[in-house]
Parts: structure tokens; sequence; C-alpha cells
């Protein structure tokens, strides 16, 4: 991107040099042209007014104005500056067509993936969302999924690190995996190590993932089960924690032996025996979610506060209403620029 501007300072220096009997029209006229490849219109309108103030103030420096040849140079720079702008819209307007098909065609994959949760599981009423960043052509890794099962309604929220077709597929891989055992395993550590075991497996096969992904990928992953009695068990390796919105006050049910994320068993000395317990009584709200949420900022880099954002919304409302206010309060906090993927489910629960 520096190389016209490079081009423009060459040509300075040789004209207010010993050396300016050196001919440097066609020089300065590729200026334009070249920024049209490599800027959008701003950069190449700003490269073709540098390269015409070059042009006038060396034809002043030399006193070359009876010259007709600087005229036929300010022509040809003129000809050549309108075609580059003209050539960098239709540059800038196809890229951005293609990138939006790109975009289209992930954002669709997604949806295949990531389906939204029913409205009501059991002994819960539930309501999931997910907000695409809306910047690249690369969606993210986050992923949830809700069902009910013999032992109680299971959920998983996680985020695969990275973007783009790896972590696609790391989704696929743990929902599948997560999707399979959660129906058959009787505990909810088998489940997530169910789900470890095949993020392991599809890293062993060859071409599933690049090297680079490979060596630096890994995923957090939240699992929650809400079985009839009034509590909800957690599984947290690695994730933001659930906040539990009980009586207009939120409570983040912290874990009290953080594990590392799956990809990281190494790390894991002393595994835990069974899932975390906390009350979940009737009229309580829990909400899972990843981290593009608490992370978003505002034009102040001010994080999103969620927890109070939650206080703040009326107790009478619905999940799906409840998770909509959530998503304007975001979108109001970043002005409509999320940095990151969004997915949250949110859970009532039922006398």
């Amino acid at each position: 991107m520096c190389v016209p501007f490079a081009i423009a300072l060459a040509v300075l220096a040789i004209e207010l040099s010993p050396a300016h009997f050196i001919y440097t029209g066609p020089f300065l006229a590729a200026v334009p042209a070249l920024a049209a490849v490599t800027m959008g219109p701003k950069g190449t309108t700003s490269a073709a007014a540098l390269a015409v103030a070059i042009s006038v103030t060396t034809a002043t420096y030399n006193q070359a104005w009876a010259s007709l040849q600087v005229y036929t140079n300010f022509l040809a720079l003129a000809l050549v500056s309108v075609a580059a702008f003209i050539t960098s819209r239709a540059v800038r307007t196809r890229r951005r067509s293609e990138l939006d098909q790109v975009r289209r065609i992930a954002v669709a994959a997604q949806d295949v993936i990531l389906r939204p949760v029913p409205e009501r599981l059991g002994p819960v009423r539930a309501a999931s969302l997910c907000l695409a960043a809306g910047t690249g052509a690369q969606v993210g890794g986050d992923l949830y999924e809700a069902v009910r099962t013999r032992y109680g309604v299971r959920m998983i929220v996680g985020d695969v690190r990275g973007k783009g077709l790896n972590a696609m597929r790391a989704v696929a891989v743990a929902l599948g995996a997560f999707r399979d055992a959660a129906h058959y395993e009787d505990e909810l550590l088998e489940v997530m190590d169910h789900c470890a075991a095949a993020l392991l497996r599809e890293a062993d096969v060859p071409g599933a993932f690049d090297q680079e992904a490979l060596m630096e990928g890994f995923t957090t992953a939240l699992m929650a089960q809400v079985p009839d009695t009034p509590v909800v068990q957690l599984i947290n390796r690695g994730h933001p924690p659930p906040l539990l919105l009980h009586q207009g006050r939120v409570q983040a049910l912290m874990p009290a032996e953080p594990l590392p994320p799956l990809g990281l068993e190494d790390l894991i000395t002393d595994p835990p025996e069974k899932p975390e317990s906390y009350p979940f009584v009737p009229g309580g709200r829990l909400l899972l979610y990843t981290d593009g949420v608490i992370e978003a900022r505002n034009r102040d880099n001010d994080f999103f506060p969620l927890p109070e954002a939650m206080e703040s919304i009326g107790a009478d409302t619905t999940p799906p209403e409840f998770l909509e206010q959530l998503h304007q309060a975001l979108i109001r906090h970043t002005e409509g620029h999320l940095a990151d993927d969004v997915a949250m489910i949110l859970v009532d629960r039922l006398a």
C-alpha cells in the first residue's frame, strides 16, 4: 500500500535534485494507477492529489511552465487519476459483494449447526440467541445446545478458539458428541469427557485441522443439568460462569475448582468426581453465554455490564423477550459494532 506514495516521494527527490533532467512524468502517472489496485477510492484520491501537488511543485521549482511537456504530463495524470478512481470503486464493490456472499454462506452453515433450542424443555422454559460479529467473512466458534433427557435438561455453551473452517469443524464435532452422549451417559462428567475425546479424535484425523490451529486450539465449555429437583449442576471447563437471576439480583455461579478448557486435559491434576450443584428454584432465570457478550466494548473501551443489564429487565418477560432486550442493550452499548460472535441460552425454572 505504501508503494504509490514511495514512488511519488522518489519523483519529488529527483525533481528537486541536480538530476531533475530525468523525465519523471510516467512515474507520477503510475501513482494513482497503483493506488487503485491496492487501496480504495479514498486512498486513490489521496495518491492522485499527492501526484498533482508534486507535479505543480516541481514545475514551479524548475521553472518549466513554459514547456509543453508539463501540460502534457498534467493531462496524462488527470486521465489516469479519473480512470484509477473509477477502477478503485469497481474493485471495492466487487470485493464487498464477494465478501458478503462468503459471509452469507458461512452464516448459513452456522445456522444449520446451531439450531434454536425448544421453547419448553421439561421443568424449564428456554430461549437461545446467536449473533454474528458482522466483520469479515469468517464466523466464530460459538456453540450451544439444550436437550431434554431422562436425567433432566442438559445444556452446553462453548467457544472454540479461532474462526473460520477449523472452528466450525470443531463446533460440529463437539455438538455431535454432546447430542449423542447427553441421552446415554448417566453422569454429566462423562458427557463432558465424551466431547473432549471427540475433539481429540478429530484432531488426529489427517487434514481435519491445519497444524497451526491444532497446536493453538482449545475449546472452553460449560455444561449444565437441570433435574426435577430445584438445583442446577454445572461443569465448567474454562468458560465464563453462568449468571443466575432471582428476585431481581444476579449471582455468578463461579466454579469452586477451576478446570482448563477442552484440549488441555494434561493440565488437570485432580479430576472432579461430580458436578457442582447450586440452588435453582422456581422463578429463577439462568443465563449461559459466550465471552463475546461480556467482552463487548463501547467507544470508551468499557465492557458490557451484563449483570446490570439483566437486573434492569422486567421479571414478567418471557425468555425470548428477555434475550431480545439483552440483545438491544448490547447493540446500544457497542453502537452496533460487535467484535466477536455472541451466543446465549436462557432457561426459566418453572414450578
